[in-house]
């Protein structure tokens, strides 16, 4: 591996516009923010050194071991942030970058091409929450912002052409079609000059622009080494040195090229990206990933040793797993659409490995349509939401998480021929471990200090209303209306100061809180529980609404009687956790 003659930006900006300079598919994808896009112009600018670049020359035998992707030029947070898959069909050799890749795609969107980012206040769903952005240079004074010298913004047309008497917005990519110092010299006269700009503003501008051309068409400021090796795992044992310095590496980036190589009938890379994508717009919204997509692969394939390492995803293995890949992401989707429909979300799920055990349990029995919704299979709903909460609330996949899944997987394929989820033998496999999924009656006191917002408390809602369809989109609700715990409300009540200490530090926690429906929760509102109860409940449901909700039956819920009635609905709530969980 040599040093090489430097290069300029321009040209190493034309050869990734043509395809000479591409991206293996062990390169993560493109993370940087518009910030720090916009701080490596500044940079350059400055003349700080942006460290040397390590390329790959790759042969054409090289070229049927990996696959090669494009680099981004026109980036959009939602819609555009996989990289295109790149044809090298009848190439004899392209160079790689093995590392540098954000840098160079910061520098190849900042000068051909946008960038387009959420705005804070608008929803995702909202088709003008992504304005489209170059990258513009203001050409008339210093930056603002005392980290920057230069003032640099990722802009929309429209803002760009709002200039004023202290903004002159020059669109950075233009400097591309600028080949001589005279095309500087002439923008700037017909611009700044004739302009009415002051005399310093014209020479700030003269010396931003020339810099610019300087730093673009000039300076010999890629510094790069160059490997011409074609032994893949000479390459790929630099490429893991090499990053490890930096953003730590995952195995997924590196497993991933392995599976592309080696695949022969479908593209791995963009399989699996385009699943995680499909998992995580299920339901209310998931957060999963390629690793664990990756780690599922070699739970459900069955393989002994399911750790996550380079050697478990050899040709044999990966062969295997593209053989089972539609009965692999059936039984994933069908596991993730299970615990939607339990009420969990991104929110409230603190490990995505508890859903390994419910899809390798869905494969291994024959992969059965509409589980998560059939008559049929209610039973086993039950106990796998069993299971599933408990494991959540102990938190048995926090660490050592293969610790879990291989005897899990055992249990499953030992017992679970029938049908049956096997709760029984997984909860009895565990007692007395740390890994139990039973609960002490410590712990489950403790589950009384879970709060409104918190995480856990979905968790712990879905087991006192096992009979609640979270699909039907129930809300977590306050009996006593939180809008009505201020002191000055509660001074109008009559409360005693100890009264009101005691309702301002309490009424957040689960003892005041119930599932209700989206529709009857807005219908609710801020109405007292106690004139709730008798207008929106009919009298001869009352009894049985209590009994649902757990709310005391001789306690009548005014302010006055909050305290012994979040006691007494906290007894109903403790003595429903110990029947559910011990």
């Amino acid at each position: 591996m040599a040093f090489q003659t430097p290069l300029t930006i321009s040209a190493v900006i034309e050869k990734i516009h043509t395809k000479k300079y591409l991206l293996p598919s062990i390169q993560r994808e493109f993370v940087w923010s518009a910030d720090q896009i916009t701080m490596l112009f500044d940079s350059l600018m400055r003349d700080y050194p942006i460290n040397a670049f390590l390329f790959w020359e790759a042969g054409k035998e090289s070229l049927h071991e990996f696959t090669f992707y494009e680099f981004l030029r026109d980036y959009h947070q939602a819609k555009n942030y996989h990289n295109q898959r790149a044809d090298v069909s009848g190439s004899e050799s392209i160079v790689a970058v093995l590392d540098g890749q954000q840098r160079l795609t910061s520098l190849y969107i900042g000068l051909k091409g946008t960038y387009a980012y959420k705005l804070s206040y608008r929803r995702r769903d909202n088709p003008n929450a992504y304005p489209v952005r170059r990258l513009y240079l203001n050409l008339l004074q210093r930056s603002a912002d005392s980290e920057y010298e230069y003032d640099f913004a990722f802009l929309t047309e429209e803002a760009a052409a709002q200039n004023d008497s202290s903004h002159y917005w020059f669109p950075v990519g233009k400097i591309l079609d600028m080949k001589n110092l005279s095309d500087v010299m002439k923008y700037w006269s017909k611009n700044i000059v004739f302009g009415s700009r002051t005399s310093e503003q014209c020479d700030f501008a003269n010396e931003t622009l020339s810099k610019l051309y300087e730093v673009i068409h000039v300076s010999p400021t890629i510094c790069y080494y160059l490997e011409d090796s074609a032994e893949l795992d000479k390459v790929l044992n630099i490429f893991i040195r090499v990053n490890s310095g930096g953003t730590t590496l995952s195995y997924s980036d590196l497993l991933l090229s392995f599976a592309t190589a080696q695949w022969d009938q479908l593209d791995a890379r963009k399989a699996i990206y385009g699943f995680v994508d499909e998992l995580n717009e299920l339901g209310e919204g998931f957060n999963v990933s390629k690793d664990f997509v990756l780690k599922s692969c070699l739970a459900l394939c069955d393989f002994d040793d399911i750790s996550f390492k380079v050697d478990n995803f050899n040709r044999t293995n990966m062969m295997a797993i593209q053989r089972e890949w539609e009965a692999i992401t059936k039984a994933i989707r069908s596991a993730v659409l299970l615990v939607a429909s339990f009420g969990f979300n991104r929110e409230n799920i603190t490990s995505n490995n508890l859903f390994i055990p419910i899809a390798y349990y869905l494969k291994q029995i024959g992969l059965p349509d509409n589980f998560e919704t059939s008559s049929s299979t209610l039973d086993e709903r039950i106990a796998i939401k069993k299971w599933f909460t408990r494991s959540l609330l102990k938190k048995v996949f926090s660490f050592m998480p293969d610790g879990v899944l291989k005897p899990l997987r055992e249990i499953i394929r030992t017992h679970g021929a029938d049908g049956k989820f096997p709760l029984q033998e997984i909860t009895e496999r565990f007692k007395g471990t740390n890994r139990s999924i039973r609960f002490t009656e410590d712990e489950i006191s403790n589950l009384l200090w879970a709060k409104y917002g918190q995480g856990v408390t979905p968790v712990i809602m879905s087991i006192l209303y096992p009979w609640a369809d979270m699909r039907n989109h129930f809300h977590i609700d306050h009996l006593y209306p939180k809008s009505k715990f201020t002191r000055k409300q509660l001074e109008k009540r009559g409360l005693t100061e100890e009264q009101i200490e005691f309702a301002l530090k309490n009424y957040n926690y689960i003892g005041n809180l119930q599932l209700l429906e989206a529709i009857p929760n807005m219908e609710k509102g801020s109405v007292d529980f106690d004139q709730w109860l008798t207008t929106a409940v009919p009298a001869e449901n009352l009894s049985d609404y209590k009994e649902k909700h757990l709310i005391p039956r001789h306690i009548t819920p005014t302010y006055e009687n909050f305290e012994s009635f979040i006691a007494a609905r906290e007894k109903l709530i403790e003595a429903k956790l110990c029947k559910e969980l011990m």
